[in-house]
C-alpha cells in the first residue's frame, strides 16, 4: 500500500491512498549524457568484428534510385539488426537507436522513415542475398565465440537441427504475403531451423517466409539442406 502526500495550498496536507500495487513503471528521457541500450555496444562491435558490415557491403545490392533507397546498405543494415536486437519489432520502433546519447554511440543511425523506404525496394533475391550474408556471418562469428560448443566430458558434439513452421499473425489485410493458415488467422507462413548442442543454446541457421496458407513442406527440401549446410560450416570451424 502506497501513500502520497498531495501539497494543497489552503488545506495543508491531503492523503490518498492506493490499494494496488502498480505492474510496471516506465521512464522516458532524451537526455544527451543518458542511454537505456549499452548493451548495444558490445553485441554491435562482436558484429564488426564478425565482419557483418563487410559482408552486407559485399553481397548486398539494392538499386539506387533518385531517392538513393539503395545507398550505404552496410550501415542501414546494422542500424536494422541493432534495433531488433534492443527489442524494436516494428519499423518505427527503430526510433530507439536516436534518444538520448545513442549519437555518441554510433557513427549513424538512420531515421525510421528511410529504413522503411530502404526494405520496401528489396525484392525476393534481396532476401536470398541475406541468406548469403547470415550463413557467413554465423560462421565468422563461431570464430570470436563458440556456437556449438563440443561437450567438455566428451570432447564431441552431437548436434540438434530442429525445423519447423510457424504463423506469424498480422493484423493487415493489404499485408504482402499474408494468408489464413490452419490456425485460422491472417498471418505470415515462416520456416524456422535452429541448431544447438546440449551445452550451447538454440542458434537461427535459417529462415525463410513463405507466401499465403501453405503446407509445411512446401520448399522444405531446399531449406533444409541450407539449414545443413550452414551448420555443417559453423561446426566445422
Amino acid at each position: 500500500m502506497f501513500e502520497v502526500n498531495i501539497p494543497v495550498q489552503e488545506r495543508g496536507t491531503s492523503q490518498v491512498l492506493f490499494n494496488h500495487t502498480p505492474a510496471s513503471v516506465s521512464h522516458s528521457f532524451d537526455d544527451a549524457n543518458l542511454t537505456a541500450t549499452t548493451g548495444l555496444v558490445p553485441i554491435m562491435s562482436l558484429a564488426q568484428m564478425a565482419g557483418l558490415p563487410d559482408l552486407a557491403e559485399d553481397r548486398l545490392t539494392v538499386t539506387t534510385t533518385g531517392a538513393d533507397k539503395g545507398a550505404n546498405p552496410a550501415p542501414k543494415l546494422a542500424t536494422l539488426v541493432a534495433g531488433m536486437a534492443a527489442g524494436a519489432d516494428s519499423i518505427d520502433d527503430m526510433n530507439i537507436l536516436r534518444h538520448g546519447g545513442m549519437t555518441h554511440l554510433f557513427d549513424r543511425v538512420y531515421a525510421p522513415s528511410t529504413l522503411g523506404s530502404f526494405l520496401r525496394s528489396f525484392a525476393f533475391g534481396h532476401v536470398r542475398q541475406l541468406d548469403a550474408i547470415s550463413s557467413r556471418f554465423l560462421t565468422n562469428l563461431n570464430e570470436h565465440t563458440p556456437l556449438l560448443p563440443a561437450s567438455e566430458d566428451t570432447g564431441q558434439a552431437m548436434v540438434f537441427v530442429d525445423v519447423d513452421d510457424t504463423v506469424i499473425d498480422v493484423h493487415s489485410a493489404s499485408k504482402q504475403g499474408a494468408g489464413f493458415g490452419y490456425q485460422g488467422s491472417r498471418g505470415l507462413n515462416t520456416l524456422l531451423a535452429t541448431a544447438s548442442t546440449r551445452d550451447s543454446s538454440q542458434i537461427i541457421v535459417g529462415q525463410r517466409l513463405r507466401k499465403g496458407s501453405t503446407s509445411s513442406a512446401r520448399g522444405a527440401d531446399k531449406f533444409v539442406a541450407d539449414a545443413l549446410a550452414t551448420t555443417t560450416r559453423i561446426n566445422s570451424g
